[in-house]
């Protein structure tokens, strides 16, 4: 592997969060109206949920169902995921617009950023290295950057909506490469799901780090971090 010159990372669920995080309040949700949830269960639950925004082949399938219908496609999203958690499918079917209907009426997280989330965005750009963001948005996001107060560090951004490609497709790795200047070899790509930032990464060519603060992927066959200030000392 040549020495790593650029390091580019994912927005949402990594630079980017929402606390509280959505899956906690909705299992929490499901296990106040009566029905066992175990970890077990929650964390099956997480790993599909991962899976679909990936650009699986279900969420695509749903997109072109729904086609701007947000109501039906979160709708929709609410039964697969009571699926996932070990729910019969039909009372998924019976509980998808009474828990759909309450996470859009009563989910109004916060935008969080990890803390050491900016020393060693310091620490990277002062050792010269090439920073981007490539995320599966669909609409460009500088304003969001700025509002997290991290755009001063990045060369660039890339959603998936501008190349119509999403991770783990290869051609918005590529693209990312282009605007970075350097090989596949020469990059390190840090996300936090797993199926579409490390699958995808190597896919590409690039060296994938997944950022893992909850241990949700503990069997992961790349490297990990806990934190953001590991990585240093994973550069190394």
């Amino acid at each position: 592997m040549k020495k790593i010159k650029a390091i580019l990372f994912d927005l949402d669920g990594t630079l980017r969060h929402h606390i509280p995080n959505a899956g906690d309040v909705f299992v929490e949700y499901v296990r106040n109206i009566g029905l066992h949830i175990s970890e077990e269960d929650r964390i099956r639950s997480e790993h599909w949920t991962h899976h679909y925004f990936s650009y699986s082949l279900e969420i695509q399938a749903d997109e072109k169902i729904y086609n701007g219908n947000l109501r039906g496609f979160w709708q929709n999203f609410t039964k697969r995921r009571l699926v996932s958690l070990g729910i019969h499918s039909t009372q998924a079917v019976e509980l998808a617009d009474e828990i759909s209907t309450y996470m859009n009426e009563f989910y109004k997280p916060e935008v969080y950023v990890p803390q050491d989330a900016y020393p060693l965005l310091e620490f990277l750009k002062k050792s010269e290295y090439v920073l981007g963001v490539v995320s599966n948005r669909e609409e460009p996001y500088p304003e969001e950057l700025k509002k997290i107060k991290m755009d001063c560090y990045f060369k660039f951004s890339l959603a998936g909506g501008e190349v119509n490609s999403y991770k783990p497709d290869r051609i918005i790795f590529e693209r990312g490469l282009e605007l970075a200047g350097t090989s596949a070899q020469e990059t390190m790509y840090i996300g936090d799901n797993y199926f579409a930032d490390i699958v995808g990464a190597r896919r590409s060519g690039l060296t994938p780090v997944l950022y893992d603060p909850t241990s949700l992927f503990t069997d992961a066959d790349c490297a990990v971090i806990k934190s953001f200030a590991e990585l240093p000392e994973l550069l190394k």
